[in-house]
């Protein structure tokens, strides 16, 4: 299980072929790469801020809990912090198991977490100033699903 927050863009696929390499013995293999989205196209960064320890003990603990659950071989979590501009990889998951039902169902579960959970904050910039990114409750009942 690996767990990497840092401030440098990463590459997807170099990191999914590391992951895959890594994987021996599994069955499957899925991944999740989630971009810097710029809906209305008025956004030019977002900052994201954490507290190390923090975000790395909240991410450890269920990524061990995605391990428990689906008895995943490999897992990894990747996420960036520091400004970072629309259309650049923000994050990425990566699950590797026996069979491909619980590759899937732990990178959702981990998404569904990082997404609600996951001790970031998000702050848009845009020509109009900035603005904190507010918890949406489709999130949290996407979470509630996995309870």
């Amino acid at each position: 299980m690996q767990i990497v927050i840092q401030q440098a863009a990463f590459d997807p696929g170099a990191m999914l072929n590391q992951f895959t390499a890594s994987s021996a013995g599994a069955g499957a293999v899925v991944s999740f790469t989630g971009l810097v989205r710029d809906e209305e196209g008025r956004l030019s960064a977002l900052e994201i801020e954490h507290y190390p320890a923090m975000t790395e003990r909240a991410i450890g603990n269920i990524l061990a809990e995605a391990h428990r659950r689906w008895q995943l071989s490999q897992g990894l979590v990747i996420h960036r912090y520091g400004r970072l501009q629309p259309g650049e990889p923000i994050m990425m998951v990566a699950t590797a198991a026996r069979h491909r039902a619980a590759a899937f169902a732990a990178a959702d579960f981990l998404m569904d977490y990082l997404k609600s959970r996951a001790p970031f904050w998000k702050k848009e910039i845009s020509a109009a100033g900035s603005s904190w990114v507010a918890a949406k409750d489709s999130d949290e009942a996407a979470l509630q699903r996995w309870s």
